[in-house]
């Protein structure tokens, strides 16, 4: 906390820091014994009528009242991260992007508007990645009209926690009503580690998802849309573990998309009474050599936040997490669960 020369503690912010990360302390909570302070760190999103409102990383806007200020300052961003590559935000949404394309897109500005029948979130949402061109509430407006032409719901993809991400414009979504629905993050590693991991001999590499594949996929009675959207990508690999007929539905999967630099991983499911066996690890690892084999060095992949076992696996391997994203529905559709 910032401290006067006489030894105060000073709130040394305004308004005018609406958009910086900072640091402050306020009064503890009424009733909670021994917390006569609580401290957060985040971006001011807001300072409106006595109340702050600050992002923290995880997404989660914490309010502030004014008048319950002890100190607070201005922090720099937060530091880099020490194992793992070096990674943007920009660059990594780009990569996802690429990775999980829509069968359709539009620009806005500096948004890209993308839809893919209503095939994941991921496919059918905004990513804004700078200006739209226009005034946020005249882009929305855009925005749920484009969607409601493709008969979907609107949806912003966003992300917090990182340098160049989002949490002013998820303040001002939320300010407009726009539901915050889904939460994850992106964790970033190095390819080398999962590579190195035993197992994969019993994995079959294909660049189609075939009838097996998609027997084990978690999304059921996927449509040609998907099929395109699954295909889609620089360089994209399927992976199988056979059933123990050799026949059937398989025992695990997984995809791999090589781009560039990075190679990312997705839909590695195993089948529930096979679990524990090492089979996930040995599809990452057999992804992993053949990503190796194209030239790439890094790697990627989104985990759910309440996904404990996916956690444990990915930082086995040495993957940390970037930032976290969010998909934010706009105001008065009901969703459609995907």
């Amino acid at each position: 906390m910032e401290i006067s020369a006489a030894g105060r503690l000073e709130v040394r912010i305004t308004a005018a820091d609406v958009g910086r990360r900072v640091s402050v302390r306020r009064l503890g909570d009424a009733g909670v014994a021994g917390e006569r302070f609580t401290d957060t760190v985040g971006v001011l999103t807001s300072w409106t009528d006595g109340v702050l409102l600050i992002t923290r990383k995880s997404g989660e806007t914490v309010r502030v009242a004014e008048s319950d200020l002890v100190a607070g300052k201005v922090v720099p961003p937060a530091p880099a991260r020490r194992r793992g590559p070096a990674a943007s935000y920009g660059e990594l949404a780009r990569a996802g992007a690429r990775a999980w394309p829509p069968v359709e897109s539009e620009r806005l500005g500096a948004w890209e508007l993308r839809a893919a029948g209503g095939f994941t979130r991921r496919a059918n949402s905004v990513l804004p990645l700078g200006d739209p061109g226009l005034p946020l509430d005249e882009a929305l407006t855009a925005v749920r009209r484009w969607y409601r032409v493709r008969g979907l719901p609107a949806y912003v993809q966003t992300a917090t926690g990182a340098a160049g991400t989002q949490e002013l414009l998820c303040a001002e979504l939320e300010r407009r009503g726009w539901v915050r629905e889904v939460t994850a993050e992106v964790w970033t590693g190095g390819l080398a580690p999962v590579a190195d991991r035993a197992g994969g001999d019993g994995v079959v590499l294909s660049r189609e998802a075939d009838e097996a594949w998609l027997a084990r996929y978690q999304r059921k009675g996927v449509s040609e849309v998907a099929l395109r959207v699954l295909g889609g990508g620089p360089s994209v690999w399927f992976a199988t573990v056979p059933g123990s007929d050799g026949a059937g539905v398989p025992a695990a999967i997984g995809r791999c998309v090589v781009d560039g630099r990075w190679a990312s991983f997705a839909a590695v499911e195993v089948d529930p009474a096979q679990r524990r066996r090492g089979l996930a690890t040995a599809v990452m690892a057999a992804l992993a050599r053949r990503a190796l084999d194209e030239g790439a060095s890094a790697a990627w992949l989104q985990v759910e936040t309440d996904n404990t076992g996916a956690r444990a696996l990915y930082a086995g391997t040495g993957f940390a997490a970037h930032h976290a994203y969010h998909h934010y529905r706009e105001p008065g559709d009901g969703g459609d669960g995907r």
